[in-house]
């Protein structure tokens, strides 16, 4: 049975559901949805909803090893009856799914299909959850869940591409289950999540969150001794399956269980929770920024520098040199060491307040009024990390009553997120006594995160983030562009084994540069090409060499080059984005000086070195790394940042 959506759809509205076998309502009556090929075709595109779905993307779904000559005129007719089926937009009459230079894309909202009503649901629910109201969280983490109706397209997962979008869907299912378990356990109700969790355990038993929940439920349900058998299980599975031993942080929260009795809170979900730590997993295929990495970690092992920006274009590989840095400088931060990303999955930027909210509650930071922080040590959970940080966090007892408010940075229009006094009082007198590291991921503009940085004490905060951030200061500045051939080559070597890039060494070196050998880029094409193992590496060269068609190359899975620019763009003022257009043609050959600068914005010379300059400052040109006259510098676009442009500029593409 389909549940109906949460947020009802005007009557003969379809409504799709992927989370179970495909299934489609209109007005509480299902609908016969084809033959199977149709069903493959109109399941991959509500996959990646809103979205460009390239032609060989939906001919793999449907016909993995041999598609027929007439692949792409069957494929029209498929999507014909697509077409049909869901009508044209109420909004403006145009039809659903149109085609384009990326491919086939499905419009549909969120009352519409229930993906993206899960989807909007879990990220309320976690919003809440960093705000501190675990019982909405729980709530609204629930009706996500209540979405769920099994294995996501488990008609259809004999089709290999289906299948891996089902997988996909399946395991952002199980996140938030994780999510509201844990939920439920701080909110001492552990015992209405176990017999899920068991279920869940048995069907994804090398799923240690799972685990970690399910210990968790059953010591708080009074049954010591099962928990701690869930552990053994796991520990014997591990050494028998993969001859590995359980994360540390389970290992802690095993002994914890054996010496301790009950503490606060459940470890942190896929997180280092020893030791004060929650940072996500270090980047295994990390590569080069040898000399940034050594001057990052030389700033943050010095007692006077306490802030540093590490800048760049989108897909040069900020947050993996942070996290690489972070992972070293265990023995620096005895006090922890804390990433927080600051954009949802969308790009948008989240709140100041969601994130203070957030790092007060890794750092256990309580504001008069708890909003913060963690509740206070109750008979809950037993947590994996010690809780030694969490007691020596100092709550401000300021005379600020507790509905005053204090904006993060200078005011910013009528959406600018204000934070209570007492909180960000209560974050500065905790930096004030600790030495952590904090990471700030992927930072919007300085307003937003100036009333987060300390204003004294030994903590220290690396901020990444597109734009140079100018107007901070005084703080140290790591510039990240381009990766050089060699290091380019290394990590394609990582991905696609270097017995295959030995191959066709002159192949490897035209995909890197074509890539602009931006480490996103190069991660995603050697994600490609390790799946296709077919296909030479000198094809898949020339396919990046055509502009028209670079970054439709550039999609692996759920992750897309495209996606990623288009985020940098939305980041854009509108002026920017009109220069950035005018001077992506320019641009893409060879770079641009002044003079081509003010040809191809059509203004004068003191106009031209204000955008350019404006346009640096946001991260999306970059200019010689030594003193050169604005006449004599040349002036550089990354490659892929300049083919969006040039879509945007000409048309050729809108963003979902």
């Amino acid at each position: 049975m389909i549940r109906p959506p949460a947020r009802p759809a005007p009557a003969g509205t379809v409504y799709f559901s992927l989370l179970g076998p495909l299934t489609a309502v209109r007005d509480g009556r299902p609908l016969p949805l084809g033959p199977r090929k149709q069903r493959l075709v109109l399941a991959t595109l509500l996959a990646r909803p809103n979205t460009p779905v390239p032609v060989d993307v939906l001919t793999d779904a449907v016909w993995p090893d041999d598609p027929p000559r007439t692949a792409r005129k069957n494929l029209q007719v498929y999507v014909s009856a697509a077409r049909a089926l869901l009508g044209s937009d109420s909004r403006d009459g145009r039809d659903r799914v149109v085609h384009g230079c990326g491919g086939y894309r499905l419009t549909i909202g969120e009352g519409e299909l229930d993906t993206l009503r899960f989807r909007s649901l879990a990220r309320a629910g976690r919003a809440a959850g960093e705000r501190g109201d675990l019982r909405t969280a729980a709530r609204l983490l629930r009706e996500a869940l209540d979405l769920w109706e099994g294995p996501p397209l488990n008609d259809l997962r004999d089709s290999t591409g289906v299948a891996e979008e089902a997988e996909r869907l399946e395991a952002r299912c199980l996140t938030v289950y994780e999510d509201w378990a844990e939920t439920e356990i701080e909110l001492g109700r552990a015992a209405v999540a176990v017999d899920g969790l068991r279920d869940l355990v048995e069907r994804h038993p090398l799923r240690e969150r799972l685990r970690v929940a399910w210990m968790n439920s059953l010591h708080q349900s009074g049954r010591q001794a099962e928990a701690l058998a869930v552990y053994d299980d796991y520990r014997q599975l591990l050494a028998r399956e993969l001859g590995l031993e359980p994360s540390p942080a389970m290992a802690a929260l095993y002994r914890a269980m054996l010496g301790r009795g009950r503490t606060a809170r459940p470890a942190a979900a896929g997180r280092e929770a020893a030791h004060g730590t929650a940072l996500p997993a270090a980047p295994r295929d990390f590569t080069g920024r040898r000399e940034e990495l050594r001057e990052l970690l030389a700033l943050l092992g010095s007692p006077d520098e306490r802030v540093v920006v590490v800048s760049g274009p989108a897909g040069s590989g900020k947050s993996a040199l942070a996290l690489r840095a972070a992972h070293l400088l265990d023995d620096g931060f005895p006090d922890g060491r804390f990433h927080v990303q600051v954009r949802r999955e969308d790009g948008s930027a989240r709140t100041p307040g969601e994130v203070l909210g957030e790092l007060g509650r890794l750092c256990g930071v309580r504001a008069p009024g708890g909003s913060a922080g963690p509740p206070a040590p109750a008979e809950s959970t037993v947590t994996a990390a010690s809780a030694a940080t969490a007691e020596s966090a100092v709550a401000a007892d300021s005379a600020v009553p507790a509905d005053a408010t204090v904006p993060v940075g200078p005011e910013r229009g009528p959406a600018a997120a204000a934070v209570s006094q007492g909180a960000a009082d209560a974050w500065q007198r905790w930096l004030s006594l600790h030495r952590a590291l904090i990471v700030l991921d992927d930072v919007p503009d300085e307003a937003f995160v100036r009333g987060l940085l300390p204003r004294s004490g030994p903590s220290s905060v690396v901020l990444t983030a597109r734009g140079q951030l100018a107007g901070l200061a005084p703080v140290h500045r790591i510039a990240l562009g381009a990766l050089a051939d060699g290091e380019a080559l290394e990590l394609l070597g990582k991905l696609i084994g270097p017995g295959r890039l030995r191959t066709d060494p002159a192949a490897a070196l035209r995909i890197v540069r074509a890539c602009g050998a931006l480490p996103l880029a190069v991660g995603v094409g050697g994600m490609r090409l390790a799946v296709l193992r077919h296909l030479p590496l000198a094809e898949y060269a020339d396919r990046l060499g055509d502009p028209s068609a670079a970054l439709d190359e550039l999609v692996a899975g759920d992750i897309s080059v495209r996606l990623r620019m288009a985020s940098g763009w939305q980041d854009l003022s509108a002026d920017d984005r009109r220069a950035l257009g005018r001077l992506a043609g320019p641009a893409q050959e060879g770079g641009f000086t002044l003079d081509g600068a003010m040809e191809a914005l059509g203004c004068g010379e003191r106009a031209a070195i204000r955008t350019v300059e404006s346009l640096i400052d946001a991260g999306a040109v970059t200019s010689p790394a030594g003193e050169v006259t604005a006449h004599a510098a040349l002036y550089e676009v990354p490659r892929l940042l300049c083919l969006y442009a040039r879509e945007r500029e000409e048309g050729r593409f809108s963003p979902g």
